[in-house]
């Protein structure tokens, strides 16, 4: 039986909804439709996607995989019908945060420069936000990505900050240093495009949790499950109940950077890479 994005919808839907039933009313079909149309996946690829009981709807290790790239195939396929229809698009991509508390800004001034052409910000994973599989045309990054690949440029560059429980040891500290880190169990955010941090030696922290976003990296910090550091752009973006944020005083800056493929013609990137070094001098 051959598959097609309908297949690939409903097993994302299912992912996203927590259930089958849940992911039918989004999709605007039946539970039983949505039912069949996932065993029919199962049964186009040879494999179990979906572990169903009368409880509930968990997707196996392979239909987390499958889902997390039908999220790619779906957003792939939403290119190729925008640039059928002509629309003029930057997928501007970015991991945690794109630009901090300038992120409102450039989109305003973009609409005044370009009004021609579509800036849409894309929500990625990983060290280049999906750049790599085409998710995005262009990326945020607080890295510089393979010079042999991606072409960048430094936009701008952020301070470093610490993030703890609002009742955690560090409550009454107004900044810290990067010593005041050791022994301290650290949650880490492997899906982030912050490099290694430059713990002094011997005086780190001990890593406790990986997470595979900023949200649960958010949540394990607000509980008190260990501390976390990040960019003040983070801070600026994500600001939960329970967690405090104080800057890092002698932790050097991170540079910010707006990256693209190699090679690759993007109209209206010279002007957004204008907007981005402007706001950042200020």
């Amino acid at each position: 039986m051959d598959w097609d994005l309908r297949h690939i919808r409903c097993l994302v839907a299912v992912a996203e909804a927590g259930s089958i039933t849940d992911a039918a009313l989004e999709l605007g079909i039946s539970q039983p439709q949505a039912s069949r149309t996932l065993k029919a996946l199962e049964t186009a690829w040879g494999v179990k996607l979906v572990s169903r009981s009368t409880r509930d709807t968990v997707l196996t290790a392979e239909g987390l995989r499958a889902s997390d790239q039908g999220r790619h195939l779906l957003a792939f396929a939403q290119s190729i019908a925008d640039a059928a229809g002509g629309a003029r698009i930057i997928r501007l991509g970015y991991v945690s945060t794109a630009a901090g508390r300038h992120t409102p800004a450039v989109q305003r001034r973009w609409r005044q420069a370009r009004p021609d052409v579509d800036l849409r910000l894309i929500h990625g994973k990983g060290p280049l936000a999906g750049m790599g599989e085409g998710l995005c045309d262009a990326a945020v990054l607080r890295r510089e990505p393979d010079p042999a690949k991606y072409s960048s440029v430094v936009v701008g560059t952020e301070p470093l900050v610490a993030a703890c429980a609002d009742n955690d040891l560090w409550g009454r500290r107004r900044r810290l240093r990067l010593e005041d880190f050791a022994g301290r169990p650290l949650v880490v955010n492997v899906q982030s495009d912050l490099r290694v941090m430059p713990w002094p030696s011997g005086v780190g922290p001990v890593p406790a949790f990986d997470v595979d976003s900023v949200d649960a990296w958010l949540d394990l910090i607000a509980a008190g499950r260990g501390v976390g550091i990040t960019t003040e752009a983070t801070a600026h973006q994500h600001r939960p109940i329970g967690v405090r944020y104080l800057p890092v005083t002698d932790a050097p800056h991170v540079e910010v950077r707006l990256s693209w493929p190699r090679g690759q013609g993007i109209s209206g990137l010279g002007v957004l890479q204008e907007i981005l070094q402007d706001l950042y001098s200020r």
